[in-house]
């Protein structure tokens, strides 16, 4: 996990919000995948707060554990 650098400027990236967060936001989060990394922050405060910069494995094994496919 990587919290110190993000090798794209966050205005360069493609974010995408979960379906689940509706259309009045709330408490979600969003990410952006590049070849290298995903970058995850907060899209509540999308330009001022920093983003979380993880790898694909990681990514993967994230979404599998907190979807209940993975132990």
């Amino acid at each position: 996990m990587n919290t110190a650098r993000i090798l794209s400027p966050a205005s360069e990236l493609t974010w995408r919000k979960s379906s689940y967060s509706g259309a009045e936001g709330g408490e979600c989060v969003e990410i952006a995948a590049t070849h290298d990394v995903v970058h995850i922050r907060d899209s509540k405060r999308p330009l001022d707060a920093p983003a979380l910069t993880v790898g694909h494995q990681a990514w993967a094994r994230f979404i599998g554990m907190a979807s209940g496919t993975q132990a």
